[in-house]
């Protein structure tokens, strides 16, 4: 049986997920299913270089005025422009260099 990690990788070399949607996918739950998550995209993208492949990320986006983040590993609470906490997060996907 795969390991969590391989898993995800799995699945984003198929198509690009948010971290809450791997979470639903992987069947995580509890208060720190995403942040489980966020730490293993962070190792995967370590991985995946070494294969000579790249963790492409999506930024996250403010639903309310359009601000989009750094592309980064983690999940925005407030935009830093409106101060809206409607963000949409940002997605991951793995890609052959």
């Amino acid at each position: 049986m795969a390991t969590r990690r391989e898993r995800i990788i799995s699945l984003l070399e198929e198509r690009d997920y948010s971290p809450s949607e791997l979470a639903r996918t992987l069947g995580l739950r509890g208060k720190g299913s995403v942040k489980t998550v966020l730490e293993d995209l962070k190792a995967i993208q370590r991985i995946v270089k070494r294969e000579g492949k790249v963790l492409l990320i999506k930024p996250a986006e403010c639903r309310r005025c359009g601000f989009v983040f750094r592309p980064e590993i983690k999940i925005p609470t407030k935009c830093p422009r409106c101060r809206s906490e409607w963000i949409e997060e940002p997605r991951f996907k793995i890609e052959a260099k």
